[in-house]
Parts: structure tokens; sequence; C-alpha cells
């Protein structure tokens, strides 16, 4: 599968000088998708991974039929505001400002591992965030999955120790 042809392009979006990269592209292609799951199936194939925390809202996509197939829990990284429960918060930059993302509380079970997924890594912030509150809740993070990386923003530095996968990775125009 050739990924890259899969995924949508959009220059000057959301601002000029900026290239998107467009996923949604990859749920209107049915082998592309399937491609996806089927690669995280081989990547985590031998994690010992007790739940999945996918975050608002193209890493819900990805990590919903994972989550179903393992037979384990899917938690939900909202938007502030988001969620009726009790939540855990955790604030983080953005390039255009700042944002806060919540999770239940009483979804996060202390002890557990948790894979969190979303669909692109950028600077690492907002999966940063996440993996805090994971980690506040006293659980454990044992890897982040992505489709998309740009590694020229260094997201590495921020988050590499929670071990992030790719599926493609662009250096930046």
């Amino acid at each position: 599968m050739d990924l890259d042809n899969a995924i949508r392009k959009i220059p000057n979006f959301p601002k000029p000088g900026v290239l998107f990269y467009d996923i949604t592209s990859i749920f209107t292609n049915p082998k592309a998708f399937q491609y996806v799951l089927s690669r995280m199936e081989e990547i985590y194939e031998d994690s010992d991974i007790d739940g999945i925390v996918a975050i608002e809202s193209r890493g819900f996509l990805l990590g919903s039929p994972f989550a179903l197939a393992r037979s384990i829990p899917l938690v939900l990284a909202r938007k502030k505001g988001k969620l009726p429960g009790e939540t855990i918060a955790q604030s983080y930059s953005l390039e255009y400002g700042e944002a806060t993302l919540e999770i239940h509380k009483e979804d996060l079970t202390p002890g557990k591992k948790w894979l969190i997924v979303d669909d692109l890594i950028a600077t690492g912030g907002t999966l940063e965030a996440v993996a805090k509150m994971i980690e506040k809740q006293g659980a454990e993070v044992v890897g982040i999955f992505s489709i998309i990386g740009l590694p020229f923003l260094n997201y590495r530095e921020k988050i590499g120790r929670y071990a992030p996968t790719t599926l493609i990775d662009y250096a930046g125009e």
C-alpha cells in the first residue's frame, strides 16, 4: 500500500505556507484504512496493552476498531467541556494558543498500560498532555501510535520516552 498516495495534501491550510496532511482521505479508501489497522495490529501484536486512549477526533476512528478487535477498553480524550462526568484535565500549547483536553477520571485505571492513538504527530504537545493525564492517574503509557509524523517539528524531544510510532513521516516543505 502506498500510504503517501492515500493521504490528501492541501497547500496553504490552515494558513499560507502550511502543507496540511489530511488523513480523512484514508477513511474514504477502505483498502488504505484496512492497511492502517493491519499495521497497528502487526506493530502491537506482542505488546502488553490494557487499553487505548484515543484523542479527539480522528484518534477515535483509529482507536475504536483496534480496541474492539483486542477486546480492550477505549478511553476518549476530549476537548474541555465535552465530557459530563468528573474529569482530569491537562492544558498544552498550540502553535496558535493554548488548549485543554479532558478524560473521565474513572476511566483511567491505575496500574494499567495504555496506548495513545492519534492521527498525526506534529510538535507532540497534545500527546504529551494525554500522557501526563495517564501518569497522574497512576497508569502507564506503553506507546503512542499515529499515522503521520512530522519529525522536523522535533516531537521526539517532548514525547520520545513514550515510543512514538508512525506509519509515514514527512520532512516538511
